[in-house]
């Protein structure tokens, strides 16, 4: 398949294979080989071997409908074309992670201990306190080595300048790893010519780092000690990550009715009877965790789970009250947060934010809606959000009144133009636009993933990444220069 890269138009955007005067980047110059050797049968046969590999692995997602009530499962989108981006440049986004993180968990700690960063006037106490994700249940508790999100998916774009930025940090129940696991797979089975030809980082000991994390998270010292991924059940978007890792792991995947809490501790029924459980990975949101503690409706969580949590006698990851830190507002507050906790000047750069609970950042929102981006504070999933340019005038003045209604739940930020990649479309390679979460597990060490995953939009021009909302994927390579 011969490329003219002539005709490929990625001039309003960092494009990571070409450069704005058309020559290739020298980390794309191998696969432009590639690909130039290939024809578009063989590029349709690749393409056809990764669908029937995705659907053989049972790689799957299930997209809710606006009203929540019905599901579709989805087989997992990914695009041959991968991502590449050069070590030399990672390793400096890796050190940023980890600065970003180390804060953010001393951040966490303090705002239910001691409560320093608001008698110094760095971040507005109300700003926290009235969080949807402050939990005050967690109040004067502090887990083991004062960690609460052992596992952050921090989601970056590339800018204009090619600079890479944070966009989000997921604490809570951050999800995709296991689809970055299985892109890489996937490719190693229908495109091996990539790895034989480029120097690539590899990701597949993260499975045996997270059952490590989870060890480390056990508050007591036990031989042979029994952890389970606790999943909402079958029904849920990510069951399927959630019953990959627990396979991987070689742990029972459970749900709340498998547990039970007997003299504040925890077990697993077993046909034998009931098994001490040391460490829970939960994939279940904060309030839903425990009917005695959060929201007593529940009926997927552990009765009696967060009383045993703090006394010591099991570990969770990630900690409820994780979400008080990726909170949107809070977001804004980051780089005064890493200053505050670590004396250090942030290593990763972020995208400029405008807070709608200040007057004068409102009115300016509001008078330059439509050329924003506005998301409810406590949003995920690309969804409650306006892309000011694609919308419409009636839909902007529905938003300005939810703005308005209540302005805390509100952030806006300038419409950064996302880097792109080229991607198969039919027989044509074209430009589209993409982000990249990689994935950072805090205990005794820190690890961070070489790459992540990263989600593409596949519709032209559209800057929606994410799957639920007709995003596809890529394998990220992290190769040597």
């Amino acid at each position: 398949m011969s490329i003219n890269w002539k005709n490929y138009n990625s001039n309003n955007s960092y494009d990571e294979y070409l450069t704005p005067e058309k020559s290739l980047r020298k980390e794309a110059k191998v696969i432009s080989k590639i690909l130039n050797s290939y024809s578009v049968k063989d590029l349709e046969r690749i393409e056809q071997n990764c669908q029937s590999t995705i659907s053989s692995r049972g790689i799957n997602f299930k997209v809710y409908s606006a009203d929540k009530k019905a599901a579709e499962e989805k087989k997992w989108p990914l695009d041959i074309i991968p991502r590449i981006i050069l070590k030399s440049q990672w390793l400096k986004v890796r050190k940023g992670l980890i600065q970003r993180c180390k804060a953010l968990n001393l951040f966490i700690n303090d705002v239910y201990n001691q409560k320093k960063i608001f008698k110094d006037n760095i971040v507005p106490k109300d700003l926290v306190f009235k969080s949807q994700n402050y939990l005050k249940q967690c109040e004067s508790f502090q887990p083991k080595r004062k960690i609460w999100s052992h596992i952050s998916g921090i989601d970056l774009i590339r800018n204009i300048d090619g600079k890479f930025l944070v966009l989000e940090d997921n604490l809570r129940v951050p999800s995709g790893v296991s689809y970055m696991l299985e892109n890489r797979m996937v490719m190693g089975e229908v495109f091996p010519e990539l790895f034989t030809r480029y120097r690539v980082s590899p990701i597949n000991h993260y499975c045996n780092r997270l059952y490590h994390c989870m060890l480390d998270a056990i508050p007591y010292k036990k031989n042979n000690p029994t952890m389970v991924v606790l999943t909402p059940g079958v029904y849920n978007s990510a069951y399927f990550e959630h019953s990959f890792l627990a396979q991987q792991m070689g742990i029972a995947l459970v749900e709340g009715k498998d547990l039970y809490v007997e003299n504040d501790k925890v077990y697993v029924k077993t046909v034998k009877g009931g098994l001490r459980v040391d460490c829970i990975y939960r994939r279940i949101d904060d309030t839903f965790l425990d009917p005695k503690t959060f929201f007593k409706g529940s009926l997927l969580g552990v009765a009696g789970l967060y009383k045993s949590y703090r006394k010591g006698n099991v570990g969770l990851l990630n900690a409820p009250g994780s979400g008080v830190a990726d909170d949107k507002v809070i977001y804004s507050y980051v780089p005064k947060i890493i200053k505050y906790y670590l004396d250090e000047e942030p290593k990763l750069d972020q995208v400029e934010t405008y807070l709608c609970h200040n007057k004068s950042e409102r009115d300016h929102v509001i008078s330059n809606i439509s050329k924003m981006i506005v998301k409810p504070a406590d949003g995920s999933g690309g969804y409650g959000i306006i892309v000011g340019p694609k919308s419409s005038k009636s839909e902007r003045e529905a938003y300005i009144r939810k703005i308005l209604h209540n302005p805390r739940n509100f952030i806006a930020q300038p419409l950064e133009i996302l880097s792109t990649t080229p991607t198969l479309q039919g027989n044509l390679i074209e430009p589209r636009h993409q982000d990249l979460r990689p994935f950072i597990l805090s205990g005794r060490e820190t690890y961070v993933t070489m790459g992540g995953l990263t989600r593409v939009a596949l519709k032209k021009g559209s800057t929606i990444v994410n799957s639920s909302q007709g995003g596809g994927s890529k394998d990220t390579m992290i190769v040597e220069d």
